[in-house]
């Protein structure tokens, strides 16, 4: 026994918070949206995976910094920012959450479905048992921990190994990402909605907190976490396009260009290819089930004290919901996922503002800012040097005596802010046309 105890995988909760947040940002949506989107632009799509991955570099850095850094989880900073912001943020997380929570049931229902023929209920069923199963484990967060690992591999796994059956033309996809033709901006906002929006925007970060990962002294071990989660999501951006991209590029036929992501490892694997494609979409849909329903009960617990005393139950009702609306509808309504993108554009420059902001103008709410008050104030007290920054920001912003935030990054988060505020008023516009 002790052996076995000893061969157990083990997850450092730093590594278990960045696959996560990656592992989150990769559900059936984002496999459905990859597929399609390659088959209709082909190479020039890359530049939209390329434009995502930026943006969710800008996004995730700062985000994870100033969460990590305060250890308040964004709806707690938000309402001490501006009042009410936290409940306005909340709603907008848990609304969108809840809706694409059923899209991923469902993506657990055909997956088992393509893997073992059973019906997609009974398939979504079962997942969802399984799901609630994790959340009912004596050390929860290790076992959350030890599957988004495990269903992750599984998943970066079979799409590399699509990769290396298609054998895509990387030039041509080089060519794509700097010069692309025929690109609407459509595809760019619903690549970004689907893997940076909403709750997937926070649940790294949330993870971090609850693991007690907080403050300056572990800046270094928030950054690390950080770029582990955006190198791993970026990695398996990256080889489902080119595992996509390399069927299209073959001139493969398409047996349902509906399912192009079935029918793409139908093309590339041959019959058994199904059944791959199956596990890599029933994976998907665990991972993003359970980084959903966790992320979406944080978001809870700072105004309902039952799910405060009882958070593990209230990822599970959250989990037997989702799967319930799923069975008895018998599939998602495609109003409905429309409508929860729109909102998901809504919440990113929502928060991402409000992380901004504090950077900018409230760093009294990052631990460690007002705790060597008398440091800073010998700071100040040397002789005075011109303020090289615009008039507006605090006279001693970037030279606390314990922690600077970073100029580059501040930048970079202000020019992804701006896109994403462009994004949300694009959403918009959906919101209206599914009530039609």
């Amino acid at each position: 026994m002790a052996a076995l105890t000893k061969t157990r995988l083990r997850v450092p909760p730093l590594f278990g918070a960045a696959v996560l947040m990656a592992m989150s940002a990769a559900g059936p949506g984002f496999i459905t949206q990859t597929a399609s989107f390659t088959v209709l632009y082909g190479a020039s799509f890359a530049c939209a995976v390329v434009v995502s991955m930026i943006i969710d570099v800008a996004v995730q850095l700062n985000v994870w910094r100033i969460l990590g850094i305060s250890g308040q989880r964004a709806q707690d900073l938000a309402s001490k920012v501006f009042p009410g912001a936290g409940q306005v943020l909340t709603v907008f997380v848990v609304l969108g959450a809840v809706v694409f929570n059923i899209g991923n049931v469902a993506g657990t229902g055909l997956g088992l479905h393509n893997l073992l023929g059973i019906d997609s209920r009974i398939g979504a069923a079962i997942s969802g048992c399984l799901a609630i199963g994790i959340f009912l484990a004596k050390s929860v967060f290790t076992a959350v921990d030890r599957v988004m690992v495990v269903l992750g591999l599984v998943k970066i796994a079979l799409i590399i190994a699509l990769v290396a059956v298609t054998a895509p033309p990387v030039g041509q996809a080089a060519v794509g990402t700097v010069a692309p033709h025929g690109l609407p901006l459509l595809p760019i906002l619903t690549l970004i909605g689907g893997t940076v929006g909403g709750f997937i925007t926070y649940s790294g970060a949330h993870r971090l907190i609850d693991a007690g990962i907080t403050g300056v002294g572990n800046l270094k071990r928030i950054h690390r976490g950080a770029l582990t989660g955006i190198l791993v999501a970026c990695v398996l951006r990256i080889v489902l396009f080119l595992g996509f991209f390399g069927v299209i590029a073959t001139g493969a036929h398409l047996a349902n260009r509906n399912d192009a992501a079935g029918s793409s490892f139908l093309a590339a694997f041959g019959t058994a290819g199904l059944h791959l494609f199956g596990l890599v979409f029933w994976a998907a849909g665990m991972t993003s089930t359970i980084g959903n329903s966790y992320t979406t009960a944080t978001f809870l617990q700072s105004y309902a004290a039952p799910v405060r005393r009882h958070f593990n139950r209230a990822v599970i009702v959250l989990i037997g919901l989702a799967t319930i609306v799923f069975i008895a509808a018998g599939q998602t309504p495609q109003s409905m996922l429309v409508f929860a993108g729109a909102i998901n554009g809504l919440v990113l420059p929502i928060g991402l503002g409000i992380i901004l902001w504090v950077a900018l103008r409230r760093r009294d709410l990052i631990a460690g800012y007002q705790s060597d008050r008398k440091e800073a104030d010998t700071v100040r007290s040397r002789p005075a040097r011109r303020n090289p920054f615009p008039p507006w920001l605090p006279s001693d912003w970037e030279r606390t005596a314990q922690y600077r935030y970073p100029r580059v990054l501040l930048g970079a988060g202000l020019a992804a802010w701006l896109f994403t505020a462009y994004a949300a008023v694009e959403s918009l516009t959906s919101i209206g046309s599914i009530f039609h």
